[in-house]
This record gives structure tokens, sequence and C-alpha cells, in this order.
């Protein structure tokens, strides 16, 4: 399943990245689906920024998949690889997040990958997230074999559906708390 979500943010490129980048658990505490976001590890070298963190969401589990699963669906650890780099031919700098998110429940099975783009556009920042949401039904493990494909499936859809609109959220919020953050500037 591909996930594609793209929003814009009326504030500055560089202020717009670093503030997702330095402030995920300011930003997500009041995110409905939201349950807790930890950071695990932070590493900066060269102008890169490598975190992870851990998530605990919250979701209505569909009755169908809740034999098969528990809320441990909807606990994931984010790996996120920030980088900004000079483009000499268009003498800007380009700011993009590569991220991968490993579920705690049935790692093997899910993969799950994508790239956060901002764009300077209008006097802010667009923000498109581009990534592959993918369950292996034959890597599901404790899952009756004559139903791994219809789990995997609702799996995929269940999640994939979560995950335009929390992109979309996230980006509400990032604009919430600059706005804040500018109030109180002046």
């Amino acid at each position: 399943m591909l996930i594609n979500a793209t929003a814009f943010v009326p504030f500055p490129l560089a202020l717009v990245y670093s503030t997702y980048r330095d402030h995920l658990p300011e930003l997500v505490q009041q995110m409905p689906s939201v349950k807790q976001v930890r950071l695990k590890s932070r590493q900066e070298a060269n102008g890169t920024v490598q975190q992870v963190y851990e998530w605990h969401g919250k979701s209505e589990i569909p009755v169908m998949l809740k034999a098969f699963l528990s809320e441990d669906l909807l606990t994931w650890t984010d790996f996120a690889t920030w980088n900004a780099t000079e483009n000499a031919t268009e003498n800007a700098t380009e700011y993009f997040t590569d991220w991968r998110i490993q579920p705690q429940l049935f790692q093997d099975a899910v993969t799950w990958a994508g790239q956060d783009r901002y764009l300077a556009e209008g006097g802010g920042t667009r923000v498109e997230s581009r990534g592959e949401l993918c369950i292996d039904p034959h890597k599901l493990q404790g899952v009756p074999f004559f139903l791994t494909g219809q789990i995997a499936h609702l799996a995929e859809e269940m999640l994939g559906k979560q995950a335009e609109p929390n992109f979309v959220e996230m980006s509400k919020r990032v604009q919430a708390y600059l706005e804040q953050q500018a109030v109180r500037v002046l």
C-alpha cells in the first residue's frame, strides 16, 4: 500500500524542518491517535541527525483482527535520518527525512519505509510524505494460514488509512506550535 500525503505549513522551510526534527514529542502530545512518543536515541554527525523514537498509538482494532492482533500492532519503533544537504546546482539546501517503521508485532512480516521532503513554496513550506507499507501474509506467525491474506490486507488498510490523516494532523500541529512561538516572541 502506497502512503502519500502532502501538507502546507506557512512558515519558512528551515524553521519547519527543524521543528519537525527537534520537537516531535511536544507536537504529538495532543494527537488523538497517539498515546505516547519517546526518544530512544539521537546522533548527530556531518549535518545528519539520526533519531529513534518509540511510538504508542491508539485506535480501534477491527473485530476480525482482534482475535489475531493486540495493541502491540499500534506500538512501533521509528528510525529517522534527517538530512539537510547543499544543492550547488540550484544554490539551495535540500531537506528530507528517510524513515523506516518497525512494528512491535509481526516484525518479520511488515515492511514500512519512505521519505518526507520539505520544499520552499510561496513563502511557506510544502511537506510531502511518500512511503510504502507491505505486510507479507506468508510471514504472519500465529495466524491460521487460510486467513493470512485477509488479515494482512485488513491490517494494511487499517494502518494505511491512519497514516495519511496523521501526517496532515502533524503538519497542523507544527503550524500551531510555530504560531504559538511567534506570539511569544512578539
